[in-house]
């Protein structure tokens, strides 16, 4: 077994072992063979509650929302030619969490939610194809354009919060910052990550070409602008649909492919199905972590997550470069 396959295979026993640990940590503790009995629908009914209502659906969210975010970042960063890209770099997120907050300030149900932004990260799509006319495959206009466009959509979401009463204030800030409370099993979620996975994977000859430059790809008979076009419409969905189940979650689309690219190298064929699992594993701790630190009181998930990724991306950083 070379060294790829057997990180490739310690990150399957990682995912395994933290969606594990996710059912059995939390104000309340669970037992290995209390979690086994429950999810055969036997022993106590009390952990059967426990398992099938509260964490089973919370822990797969969080691996869901971290494969989602993790894949979009790999994919942006190949799109940016820029391993410190991620899923938030071009406004896509600013859309979708615009048009969530506006439900749910409007007061509308979670269906709604997801239908909001979905269309927020669409209208942001839109936006950023009519400014950009014609030229969106220029890297530096079109990461120009997204900045300004996150910087837009902050300001209009700075503004929602100004006007939203105190009784759903703390429920918009809660959800802004990442919020997994009050989840279901993420079928359509978890569908999409499959699908946009498979997606990924079909491009992954052509990624590995694009990597090492636009011409060079271009000269070995690649049609960047088709797999560039491609590469942004899916990176751009993959984060709506993570924001749209999770809210806002940084760090975990930069950190996992810039990790797995120091360990895997560029071939995507690899690369991306690792960090599907790295960033499910990743998030799925820090919800761990965000239900037990406080217990009772629950964390948001996306300040659990920036704060354990700040300094670790940093030291990773130092030692790349010798500092």
């Amino acid at each position: 077994m070379n060294h790829r396959a057997l990180i490739f295979f310690l990150l399957v026993i990682f995912a395994l072992s933290s969606l594990l640990f996710s059912l059995m940590k939390g104000s309340t503790s669970v037992h290995f063979d209390q979690v086994l009995t429950a999810f055969f629908g036997q022993g106590n009914p009390l952990d059967q509650d426990i398992l099938w209502r509260l964490r089973l659906p919370r822990a797969w969210t969080a691996f869901v929302s971290g494969g989602l975010l993790a894949l979009a970042g790999a994919l942006m960063q190949v799109l940016l030619r820029n391993p410190l890209a991620d899923p938030y770099v071009l406004g896509i997120s600013g859309g979708a969490a615009l048009g969530a907050l506006l439900a749910l300030f409007l007061g509308l149900s979670s269906l709604w939610l997801m239908g909001f932004a979905w269309a927020g990260a669409l209208g942001a799509i839109a936006l950023t194809l009519l400014l950009v006319r014609g030229r969106i495959w220029h890297t530096t206009r079109l990461l120009l354009t997204g900045i300004s466009l996150a910087c837009g959509f902050s300001a209009l979401i700075s503004f929602i919060l100004l006007l939203a009463p105190d009784r759903i204030l703390h429920t918009l800030l809660f959800w802004l910052v990442g919020d997994l409370n009050e989840t279901g099993l993420p079928v359509a979620a978890s569908v999409f990550l499959f699908l946009g996975l498979a997606l990924a994977l079909r491009l992954a000859p052509a990624l590995n070409i694009l990597a090492r430059g636009e011409l060079d790809a271009r000269a070995l008979g690649v049609p960047t602008r088709w797999v560039q076009g491609q590469l942004y419409f899916l990176s751009s969905l993959l984060t709506a649909c993570a924001v749209s189940l999770s809210g806002c979650i940084g760090f975990i689309g930069l950190i996992a492919p810039h990790l797995l690219r120091l360990v895997l190298g560029y071939d995507h064929r690899l690369l991306l199905p690792a960090s599907v699992l790295l960033g499910g594993s990743l998030l799925t701790l820090a919800d761990v972590l965000a239900r037990t630190v406080a217990a009772p009181q629950q964390l948001p998930v996306g300040v659990v997550m920036t704060l354990l990724g700040v300094p670790v991306f940093l030291v990773v950083l130092a030692r790349k470069q010798g500092v």
